[in-house]
């Protein structure tokens, strides 16, 4: 299950960052592609309409946010000042990070209460009275976005999703660090894909010596020392 839900959120993240990259490339070509006087293209690239793909973008770039930034809880991704943190004894220094941890929950949580709130006022509760075929009265419809006419509590709806699964993170990072005492952690410097070089010091780097002009950068010598 909770591979699952890792795995998707990911593929959303994926989805919504190379979605939004091909959207913004297409319409700028368009864009450069239409002012050139080429007979019955110009014309039929004039008729396609891209004026949603801005909104759209954006609004696929705060959904991609508020995900990422629950990921970022998942993985240890997110940047932290801890030089304080990491200078006190151990048993200090847990009860620390559990109380940060429980108060990003907190205020998450909050966050996620606050946006749903909006949210069902904004035309959720409209929309979900219509489609069970519930008497809505005087329940407003909602506005809906400028171009692409979409009604905005859909939109919205990123604020209460991603908070609440960024709270969810916080929990799930708590629940570990107290039964194994580690945080997440995540390398800024690595690359996936790209295979780190072993440190001079390990084994098979001994024919490695430090003997170019400058004694900085190590070489190959075949084993042999060169003058």
């Amino acid at each position: 299950m909770m591979r699952a839900l890792d795995h998707l959120e990911e593929w959303l993240i994926t989805f919504l960052m190379g979605a939004a990259t091909m959207i913004i490339f297409v319409a700028v070509m368009h864009r450069y592609a239409s002012g050139l006087s080429i007979p019955g293209v110009q014309d039929w690239l004039l008729g396609l309409n891209f004026g949603w793909a801005q909104e759209l973008c954006i609004i696929m770039f705060v959904w991609m946010a508020k995900f990422g930034a629950a990921y970022g809880v998942r993985t240890g991704i997110h940047v932290g000042v801890d030089v304080l943190i990491n200078r006190l004894e151990k048993t200090s220094r847990g009860k620390f990070i559990v109380f940060g941890l429980l108060a990003g929950a907190t205020f998450t949580g909050i966050v996620g209460t606050l946006g749903a709130t909006f949210v069902w006022e904004n035309g959720a509760h409209y929309a979900v009275f219509s489609f069970f075929g519930l008497n809505t009265g005087d329940l407003p419809e909602g506005p809906t976005t400028p171009d692409l006419e979409w009604p905005t509590w859909i939109v919205y709806s990123a604020v209460p999703f991603g908070s609440y699964l960024m709270c969810f993170r916080f929990l799930q990072v708590t629940a570990s660090f107290l039964r194994t005492g580690e945080l997440p952690h995540h390398d800024h410097g690595h690359v996936e894909g790209i295979e780190e070089e072993r440190p001079l010091t390990a084994p098979g780097n001994e024919d490695k010596i430090f003997r170019m002009d400058d004694d900085l950068h190590p070489r190959e010598t075949d084993g042999e020392e060169r003058k």
